[in-house]
């Protein structure tokens, strides 16, 4: 069942939440306004519809943000959401049911259909995703707190603290350093497969997971508040990503400098698994911001980068 979900956004970048009514499966819970796909339609047209007959608006379809599959108990469906940033008519409950407009931000992810929850994630996920080198030497802390600073302030927020050579301790002193500017600007900043790390750190503080974690945990390592990534590499890692994570990397889409010898997924493949995962993907390997544009036309909620990005 193919199912167009619309994202209406307004001047103030609230986004508009329908309540599912009495009688209705997962009453209650509150979702993106549309409905189903019929025969012959395009997507497009199909949301259009929808929303004109939910709604009573005449909506300009603006892009997709995500292609969410899922599954309530034996009965599959592809929940496809997409931006509306302009529409005539006043939104009107005309089935019966709640309308609220809310900040992406301050939307409970719980109140929301478990299927929309993804929508909520991409809505609240930026574009890009800056991970620091590898090979960043032990005595930079200084250097990297002042590069981190100026990222930060001109406008990142999402970043992974990836220090290898550093002990944790050190990264979670970075971090700590960072965050109170970090929560100021609305910014996460996320450490490399340290849970107690960012359990310490609370708010503001995340988590990448690596491969090993996602084969071994059974279930979300952090609170709703604080991001969990997932490093992913195929298609088993992403379907167990769906039950851990708020978003993952897939990589790696081109070739690498740090990785010559690893064979790069490239546009097509990567589109593929996007199109089978049920959160946020982000392309990483060989990125630089110019890929922003190829991310978003595969599916993917953007780039994620490292050696280009600095």
């Amino acid at each position: 069942m193919h199912v167009m979900a619309g994202v209406l956004v307004d001047a103030q970048g609230r986004v508009l939440l329908a309540q599912r009514p009495p009688g209705k499966h997962l009453a209650g819970l509150w979702e993106f306004p549309g409905g189903k796909l019929e025969d012959g339609e395009s997507p497009e047209a199909g949301l259009v519809r929808e929303l004109r007959e939910e709604l009573g608006v005449d909506a300009a379809v603006d892009e997709p943000l995500i292609r969410v599959p899922w599954r309530y108990g034996e009965r599959p469906l592809l929940l496809d959401a997409w931006t509306v940033r302009q529409w005539r008519g006043q939104p009107a409950p005309l089935e019966g049911q709640a309308l609220q407009w809310r900040h992406p931000a301050d939307v409970d992810l719980l109140q929301l259909a478990p299927a929309d929850r993804p929508i909520l994630r991409a809505l609240q996920l930026p574009r890009r995703y800056l991970i620091t080198p590898a090979d960043a030497p032990l005595d930079a802390f200084d250097e990297w707190r002042e590069r981190l600073v100026a990222v930060i302030a001109a406008g990142e927020r999402l970043l992974l603290l990836r220090f290898p050579s550093w002990a944790p301790e050190r990264v979670r002193e970075l971090a700590a350093a960072l965050l109170p500017m970090a929560r100021e600007h609305g910014a996460h900043l996320l450490l490399s497969g340290d849970v107690p790390g960012a359990l310490a750190l609370g708010a503001g503080a995340g988590v990448q997971l690596k491969g090993h974690q996602l084969a071994t945990l059974t279930e979300r390592p952090l609170p709703l508040g604080q991001w969990v990534g997932a490093s992913c590499h195929d298609l088993v890692e992403l379907e167990r990503a769906k039950v851990l994570a708020d978003f993952a990397t897939l990589s790696p889409v081109a070739a690498t400098a740090s990785h010559p010898d690893a064979p790069a997924l490239g546009w097509s493949a990567f589109q593929t698994m996007v199109e089978m995962a049920a959160l946020p993907v982000y392309a990483l390997g060989g990125m630089t911001w110019a890929d922003v544009g190829p991310a978003r036309r595969a599916g993917g909620q953007g780039v994620a980068g490292i050696r280009g990005f600095w």
